[in-house]
């Protein structure tokens, strides 16, 4: 009891102890204040760091791998169906072409694996995935190369059309799911640390405007004290400390609330379009790659056209449509969205980025990326037609041509058309990290120095009451 009564003369008993108690609560809660909002700008630091500079590199690095490993398929296809006959009646242009294309992929496929390898460090199973990749790469390479090596001999196309079949084979059985899982991996990755960053933005925030209405709270009981006491209707310093906590943790709010904003647009308005169009990009090339070898290796014509007509479902999809009913399918349910904006009658990739359409533009170019590949998906059905005709030079030139209404520039139309689509959602994307790193360093010192300055003004508003029990 007496120990009671000690502290309750010490810390309440007197006036000066409750203007010391109630300055020491507002100090204390100032402090903890600035102290949530230095942890939660030092953890929006390390979040932006590692979505902008890990997580998202990680993830557009594997599915550029998958990319120019289909593109290298795809070129070492038109190498071949371009050589004629031991370079006799060779397809100039195509030729010299797809052999800078399908050096320009393997250089690209090296820097992809190098980047990856860095990055699965420390995760044992993408670390393994990274090596099977890179053995079975160096292998592919090797079976390329001998395919090429043959087909400069009279005589040597069928010796290099069943190392081709074999290189394909380890690609679309190995190479190509390999990549798949790292892209999967990584996107799983970035999703994690986006859902553990919202889930702490939300605690710091809750703790935020429990401890801002705290503070508010003591400096409120402050005022009402020394005006009780004293006779004064304002004490100018608490007055001053309570406009600069309440601007504080406005701020504070503010940053914290935008910066969830800034990262939900981040990861899903713009990165959730930038995977999906990432995905349909390496589907077309792998797309691509079936018709050369549709045209390359007759043994082999109905499991590349099934597999053609697969890789269209994945892009856009239509239920039970065959090739010979896909272009009249694609045309009615395109008419029917371009009417109405909710009726989409299909599935795939091209469904993925219209249902996340977001920002300025995005809409039409994802709209004129869809008519490019229609453009390219007619084309298809002339190379077959050319084809069942008997007339195979045509066919192949008309497949690989680079003049103006071949397949091979439509197709480049069609790549340019979704590669503006994706260049929307990666600009808003980079905007929306620097938008974010850009309020820590804007917000973030103000608040701090407001809640610096309720202390002092605290301090100095007691003072002179203070003086008057010395």
């Amino acid at each position: 009891m007496a120990a009671r009564a000690a502290l309750r003369r010490r810390f309440w008993a007197t006036v000066p102890a409750r203007l010391r108690l109630l300055r020491a609560a507002t100090l204390l809660l100032a402090t903890a204040v600035a102290a949530l909002l230095l942890v939660a700008g030092l953890d929006l630091n390390g979040t932006w760091d590692r979505v902008g500079g890990r997580d998202a590199p990680r993830t557009t690095s594997a599915a550029d791998l998958d990319l120019a490993l289909n593109d290298m398929d795809a070129q070492a296809a038109n190498i071949l169906l371009s050589n004629g006959d031991a370079g006799k009646g060779r397809l100039r242009t195509p030729y010299t072409k797809a052999v800078g294309f399908y050096g320009d992929a393997r250089r690209a496929t090296g820097h992809d694996l190098r980047t990856l390898a860095v990055a699965a460090q420390g995760s044992p199973a993408d670390e393994k995935t990274v090596e099977s990749l890179t053995d079975g790469f160096a292998e592919y390479q090797e079976l390329i190369g001998r395919a090429l090596e043959n087909d400069g001999h009279h005589g040597g196309r069928p010796a290099a059309l069943a190392d081709h079949r074999r290189a394909t084979d380890l690609l679309r059985t190995r190479l190509l799911p390999a990549a798949g899982t790292l892209v999967s991996s990584n996107d799983t990755a970035f999703t994690a640390e986006y859902s553990s960053a919202r889930a702490t933005l939300s605690a710091q925030l809750t703790a935020l405007l429990v401890l801002g209405v705290l503070l508010l709270a003591v400096l409120g009981l402050l005022q009402w004290y020394l005006a009780r006491r004293f006779r004064r209707i304002l004490n100018p310093g608490a007055l001053a400390a309570s406009v600069c906590t309440l601007l504080a943790v406005v701020l504070g709010t503010q940053l914290l609330s935008a910066s969830a904003t800034q990262l939900r647009v981040a990861r899903h308005d713009a990165f959730d379009s930038v995977v999906a169009l990432s995905r349909a990009r390496a589907i077309a090339y792998d797309a691509n790659a079936d018709e050369s070898r549709y045209l390359l290796d007759p043994g082999r014509h109905t499991q590349y056209e099934e597999s053609f007509l697969a890789k269209s479902q994945q892009l856009y999809g239509l239920k039970g449509a065959t090739l010979s009913t896909y272009d009249a399918e694609l045309a009615g349910t395109w008419q029917a969205y371009r009417a109405d904006h909710h009726d989409l009658r299909f599935t795939g990739e091209f469904r993925r980025e219209l249902d996340n359409v977001t920002f300025p533009g995005e809409r039409a170019a994802a709209e004129r990326t869809v008519q490019a590949y229609a453009v390219y998906q007619r084309d298809d059905r002339t190379v077959r037609a050319l084809l069942a005709a008997g007339k195979e030079r045509e066919a192949a030139e008309f497949c690989m041509g680079w003049e103006p209404d071949t397949s091979n520039a439509h197709f480049g139309v069609w790549m340019s058309a979704l590669n503006r689509v994706a260049d929307i959602n990666r600009a808003h994307f980079t905007s929306s990290v620097d938008a974010g790193r850009a309020g820590l360093g804007g917000l973030l010192p103000w608040a701090g120095g407001l809640l610096g300055a309720a202390a002092l003004l605290t301090a100095l508003g007691l003072r002179p009451r203070l003086a008057e029990f010395r």
